[in-house]
């Protein structure tokens, strides 16, 4: 096996163990936060905002409280050198409130299969930067808010 593919195995499994500390079923914020590198970060690029040191779990925890079944259907890996990127769906009912940047929806009862992709970048095994591109039109028309996204959101 070849030095490239070996590191390509290694950035894949440490990506998959970070999804995995995500699930609603296996969630451990801590174990996730800790995947990343000194001084790394999570880019949540649809809401504008990076996570660094134990603000990086934030995410994680507000997607499990709103949608307490959630789970990633990792579809397609990609990789250039210490770059990975995965294309992937948010899958999950909507039983909490979802906290946005612009504020909070309340629980719907519906179901989100959400198209996302992210992009890592790996250093020394451990993550220092992970930028989450999810479809948040897409997530809003599946929660059925988004053609009254103002009536919607609780402030």
């Amino acid at each position: 096996m070849s030095a490239k593919a070996t590191g390509q195995d290694r950035n894949e499994q440490l990506i998959r163990r970070l999804y995995q500390l995500a699930e609603a079923s296996t969630k451990d914020t801590q174990m996730f936060v800790s995947l990343f590198s000194d001084g790394g970060y999570f880019y949540d690029v649809a809401g504008g905002k990076k996570y660094y040191g134990d603000d990086i779990g934030l995410t994680v925890d507000v997607y499990a409280a709103a949608f307490p079944d959630m789970h990633r259907e990792l579809d397609s890996f990609y990789f250039d050198h210490n770059v990975v990127v995965v294309e992937l769906s948010l899958n999950g009912t909507h039983k909490g409130d979802l906290a946005m940047p612009a504020g909070t929806i309340p629980a719907t009862g519906k179901e989100i299969h959400t198209p996302c992709c992210d992009v890592f970048h790996i250093e020394n095994g451990r993550i220092a930067s992970f930028h989450c591109y999810v479809a948040v039109p897409i997530l809003l028309g599946q929660l059925g808010v988004l053609m009254n996204l103002g009536a919607a959101l609780r402030h």
